[in-house]
């Protein structure tokens, strides 16, 4: 059998000297234990969002992001509104989780534009509003790449605003025409 001195992390080998086992080298282990450390330092739930943003917090006494979100332009976005549903804060594009808003790129006819346009303002508005808080849902992206997160004042929704307004929909998993 193979005796070493070296650490307890093992691999088992293969062929003649199955059932004999083969440690790890030294520099695997040191790079394996370095990422470990990093990624616990950077902590799990935080990654990929701006470090001001608060996760999973509702209550107004959490309400603790505002910015100023103009429309966005042509140039590089970093905080800024896309449309209905989405926004852009800190260079991380947000698409809120709880609403359906028309199409803006393109809308499919010029009801769905008039309306897209009319979301897409008060959206605007709302965020630029007072402080508000981002909450993770049970998926973090979307195919697109863009973060999840339902937008909250005070404990509640800001897409559920814009529904009531009868600016948007409800995501109910897939969209809907908004076309005649």
């Amino acid at each position: 059998m193979y005796r070493s001195d070296r650490p307890l992390l093992k691999e088992p080998l293969r062929g003649k000297a199955k059932g004999r086992y083969r440690r790890l080298p030294g520099p695997l282990l040191a790079v394996l234990l370095a990422i470990i450390v990093m990624a616990m330092s950077l902590g799990f739930s935080g990654m990929g969002m701006p470090d001001r943003s608060m996760h999973g917090a509702t209550g107004s006494q959490n309400d603790m992001l505002a910015a100023t979100f103009p429309i966005c332009g042509v140039g590089r976005r970093i905080t800024c509104v896309v449309d209905g549903d989405t926004f852009w804060l800190d260079g991380v594009k947000i698409r809120i989780a709880d609403i359906d808003a028309p199409e803006l790129s393109p809308p499919r006819c010029e009801a769905e534009r008039i309306k897209g346009e009319a979301a897409k303002s008060r959206l605007q508005q709302l965020l630029n509003a007072e402080a508000f808080s981002l909450v993770s849902g049970y998926r973090d992206e979307d195919r697109y790449g863009r973060k999840l997160r339902t937008v909250t004042r005070s404990g509640r929704s800001i897409g559920e605003t814009l529904v009531e307004e009868g600016l948007v929909r409800r995501w109910d998993g897939s969209r809907h025409p908004w076309c005649n």
